[in-house]
């Protein structure tokens, strides 16, 4: 059967055979696959199949994933809400379960208070979308139990466009706060929700470019390449936006 390389694999080798796909394996594998076995019915996330020692083969979901900048689909309004109807419905089905998964063998740390499991990548290059609706869910390798917000944080960041407007493609400062409050709608974010959600989009591009430069400190090649092309800098720079535009925001969450 033939192979394809699918594009946005980050620094994995995704290949496509048939209706499955090809992925390598690490140690955080066994909890992400138990994730998706509890998910079994949800609708919208991969199921597990047998793999060679090494890989790990998933249901292959077809539709559209964008990359960056984000294709007109993904930059709708009707992507922007039904991002934020998916992730809710994803935290919800996983909230009942959160607090009875084991706290090690992730990527990263279980994160206190556990609410839900996070996904930890939430964004456009891993939702599936069927026209402009978000229809799917892939790429579960930073999958952890945690609280709300941290996922949160991630998924406004990269849905909302969170971003300095100077960059192409991205929207307004104007357009990004009613993109804000519509996406928080969307999920049901509460007043509590709303009021945390700046700091933990802060957190996250801060938490990005912290790892980012221990990953390349360490000696990994594709984060080392992340710095040389300045993507922390350029997070950074999203980091400042955001900050130099706080109560604009804020004013946006209060809606």
């Amino acid at each position: 059967m033939d192979e394809e390389v699918l594009t946005g694999g980050g620094v994995n080798r995704v290949v496509r055979v048939g209706a499955t796909v090809r992925r390598p394996a690490g140690p955080h594998t066994p909890r992400v696959h138990d994730l998706l076995r509890r998910l079994d019915g949800f609708g919208g996330v991969p199921r597990v199949h047998a793999a060679p020692e090494g890989f790990e083969v998933l249901d292959f979901l077809p539709g559209h994933v964008s990359n960056y900048p984000l294709t007109p689909a993904a930059a709708s309004g009707t992507a922007l809400v039904t991002a934020g109807e998916f992730l809710r419905r994803f935290h919800d089905a996983t909230a009942a379960f959160a607090a009875d998964l084991p706290r090690d063998g992730w990527m990263f740390p279980a994160q206190d208070p556990v609410e839900v499991v996070c996904h930890g990548d939430y964004a456009p290059h891993n939702c599936v979308l069927d026209g402009e609706r978000v229809v799917g869910l892939i790429d579960f390798d930073t999958a952890r139990p945690g609280p709300r917000l941290t996922d949160l944080g991630g998924a406004a960041y990269r849905w909302v466009q969170l971003c300095d407007p100077h960059r192409d493609g991205v929207p307004g400062t104007a357009e990004q706060a009613d993109r804000l409050a519509r996406f928080c709608t969307a999920y049901g974010l509460d007043a509590a929700g709303r009021a945390g959600l700046l700091d933990a989009v802060l957190a996250q591009l801060d938490g990005l470019v912290r790892f980012m430069h221990e990953q390349a400190g360490a000696g990994v090649a594709a984060f080392a390449a992340h710095v040389a092309d300045g993507h922390d800098r350029v997070y950074r720079s999203d980091a400042a936006h955001l900050r130099g535009n706080r109560t604009r925001f804020e004013d946006a969450l209060g809606r």
